[in-house]
Parts: structure tokens; C-alpha cells; sequence
């Protein structure tokens, strides 16, 4: 997939989008397409060889303990790869931190690749002390770039170089309901993890005034998609249908992992892009304050639940209010938060020019922004 340009791919982005279907890993895919639609763009979708999966899982277990340091730089079972030409960028998105494996399947690529960066989504500042035998091989990139604001000082002193904050984001395009929104048929939308005090709240509620509660009801992180693009499509068919979309703080419902840290799980940027009024909790973090700086972002509720009628309630009785949230956070999704915003500044960061189709697709997002505004 290569955007429509003479120019030969100047971006090498490794994807594992052939294997790595889980829920959590389909906003990478569509990541990955609005840069591919955007520059010129080589996707090397890699392959699993035979037991894959259980080498990978004794792989991760051994790194733990690995004080040679040398299992960070093998390959955890996928098909080997050649570059046979030269990019100015190799990008590896990953969205946990064990899929930055997947590099060492890619033979020679620090002779073909002039400038690299490696960008982990999620990646908790607990966690990294028992990362630190595989910790220091991330220096093999140039770059390196990490999801979790709370994450990116330690792991900069960890590995003594600089990190770089690279947010969320999501495909406004895709998740916008403006300048034409369906009708909003499905009262409370809930998906992935959740508050378990408000999830009770909002299912009394639901109940209570015969409200449409759209929630999971299946206990499976690990769920797979058949396709991660119908996967997005279907998500976001059905946010930009829902009046309200229940937000938390990643992991939210596991403070033994996070320790304290809060982070903006990619729910906000999702419901944001899709027009809902947002209900949950605000994460008290810089990054939140700095990315989500206007009023009525999010509807707080409280942890416990004890709110929901209350607020729920008198945020029905007024519709102009509602309305003018929805539109404020199409807005900003539009104008900040979609992902060719982060591609913009990866692009900054390895030293490349912004590409003609790239500043298309923003302008498109600000026309349509000034649409939603006027």
C-alpha cells in the first residue's frame, strides 16, 4: 500500500497487521493506513513461522532474566526479511512493548535505513525495572517514542538518551459523524474495559429509564478481530451513533499495574472524533490538561458511580449544551488529534519533509472543522 506518488517509498513501516489482530492492535493498522494513504510508503507485513506464538511467549518470559542482554535481538519466530532498497525512515509501531521483537526479523535494515524510530505505544513506568535487561537495546534506534506521558523521563534515564511523548490519536475521518450525523440511536456506549462501580450505575440507569446501554459482555482482552479495518469501521459506526461514550484512564480497572500512573486511553480520542459527550473520569495527568484543553471534554463522573442519574439527567435537559459538545469535540478531533497529526511530527522528528498528500489531508480536516464551526 504506497501512497499515489512517482517517487519511490522513502518510509519502511514494519506491520504485523497479518498475525496481530487483537482489539488493541487494529488502531495501529489504521495508523498505518492513513500514513501509507499520506507518503510514500512501503508496508512490510510480516509473516509467523510455524510455533510462533509459543516462541514469542518463551521469549518474553527469558527477557526478564536475561542479563546477557542478547535476547532482545532475536527473532521471536517470524519469516526473515531482506530490504533490498534504501528508506530515509524505518517506523516500528508497536502497541505493547513486546512486538519491538519483531525488528530483528528484518535482516540489514540499520544499511538501508537512514534514520529509525521505534515507537511503543503502551508502556507503564512500574514496569520498567524488570525490564531492564532489554531495555538498553532500544538504542539501536535513533529515535525512540512512547505512548504513556508518565513514562517518557524514566525511560530516559534508564536508557540514558531522550524520549520522545507521541499521544494517541485517531482516524477523524473515519469516526466523525458531521457534516452529515446519523441519528444517535444507542443511548450509553461502552467498550473495552470499564469502571466496575460505574458500569453497575450505568446499567440501573439504562434500566431505570429504558435507555439503549451498548457494553461488552464478554471478558476476553485478548479478543481477535476477523479484519482490524471492518473491526474500525463497525467501532466507529456505532460511536457516531451513541449520544453518550463512557471514557476511564488507561487501565483503569487495574491500578496494581499502573501504579499511580494515569494515562489517556485511546477511548478519548475515539469518542472525541466521533461527536459523543463523553462521560467517566478526567485523568489528572499534563498531558490530559494539555491535549484536552476546553470545557465539557469529558462529563465527570464519579468512580463510585453514585452520580450517573444525576448527571445523566440533567445533561438531558439540555439539548443546545449537548450539541455544542458534540460539535466542540469533532472540532478538536479534526483539527488535533487525528493521526496523521502524530505522523506530522514523527516526520519533524526523523528529519523529513512534510509530503504534499499529508498537508491535503490536513487541510481537508481544518475544512471540515470550519464546516462543523460555522
Amino acid at each position: 500500500m504506497s501512497a499515489p506518488t512517482d517517487r519511490p517509498p522513502q518510509i519502511c513501516v514494519l506491520s504485523p497487521r497479518r498475525f496481530g489482530r487483537r482489539a488493541f492492535q487494529c488502531g495501529h493498522v489504521e495508523a498505518q493506513d492513513v500514513l501509507a494513504a499520506c507518503d510514500s510508503v512501503d508496508l512490510i507485513c510480516l509473516e509467523p513461522e510455524p510455533r510462533f506464538e509459543l516462541r514469542e511467549r518463551w521469549l518474553r518470559r527469558l527477557m526478564y532474566h536475561d542479563v546477557s542482554r542478547r535476547l532482545a535481538f532475536v527473532n521471536p519466530g517470524i519469516k526473515p526479511v531482506r530490504l533490498t532498497r534504501d528508506y530515509d525512515l524505518l517506523i516500528v509501531m508497536c502497541a505493547t512493548y513486546w512486538e519491538f521483537l519483531y525488528v530483528n526479523a528484518l535482516e540489514g535494515w540499520q544499511d538501508h535505513c537512514r534514520t529509525s524510530i521505534c515507537w511503543i505505544d503502551e508502556l507503564w513506568a512500574a514496569d520498567l525495572p524488570k525490564y531492564r535487561y532489554w531495555l538498553p537495546s532500544l538504542n539501536r534506534f535513533d529515535h525512540v517514542a512512547v505512548g504513556h506521558y508518565g513514562t517518557v523521563e524514566p525511560l530516559s534515564r534508564l536508557i540514558d538518551r531522550h524520549c520522545e511523548y507521541m499521544p494517541g490519536a485517531v482516524d477523524a475521518l473515519r469516526f466523525r459523524a458531521f457534516p452529515d450525523p446519523p441519528e444517535r440511536v444507542i443511548d450509553i456506549y461502552s467498550i473495552g474495559r470499564r469502571v466496575p462501580a460505574v458500569h453497575r450505575a450505568l446499567l440501573d440507569h439504562a434500566v431505570t429509564k429504558g435507555l439503549f446501554y451498548v457494553y461488552d459482555s464478554l471478558l476476553n482482552s485478548d479478543s481477535e478481530a476477523h479484519a482490524p479495518t471492518e473491526h474500525r469501521d463497525l467501532y466507529a459506526s456505532m460511536a457516531k451513533r451513541s449520544r453518550f461514550f463512557v471514557v476511564a484512564p488507561g487501565k483503569a480497572d487495574t491500578p496494581e499495574q499502573t501504579r499511580g500512573q494515569i494515562e489517556i486511553g485511546s477511548r478519548y480520542y475515539e469518542g472525541l472524533a466521533a461527536g459523543t459527550v463523553m462521560i467517566g473520569q478526567i485523568p489528572d495527568s499534563p498531558s490530559y490538561h494539555q491535549l484536552f484543553d476546553w470545557p465539557d471534554a469529558v462529563i465527570p463522573l464519579r468512580a463510585d458511580g453514585a452520580d450517573v442519574a444525576d448527571v445523566l439527567g440533567s445533561l438531558d435537559l439540555e439539548p443546545e449544551r449537548l450539541a455544542e459538545i458534540r460539535r466542540r469535540n469533532t472540532r478538536q478531533a479534526l483539527l488535533r488529534h487525528d493521526w496523521v497529526h502524530r505522523w506530522h511530527r514523527v516526520l519533524d522528528i526523523a528529519g523529513l519533509g512534510v509530503p504534499p498528500a499529508l498537508q491535503a489531508r490536513e487541510a481537508h480536516l481544518n475544512a471540515i472543522a470550519a464546516l462543523i464551526e460555522v
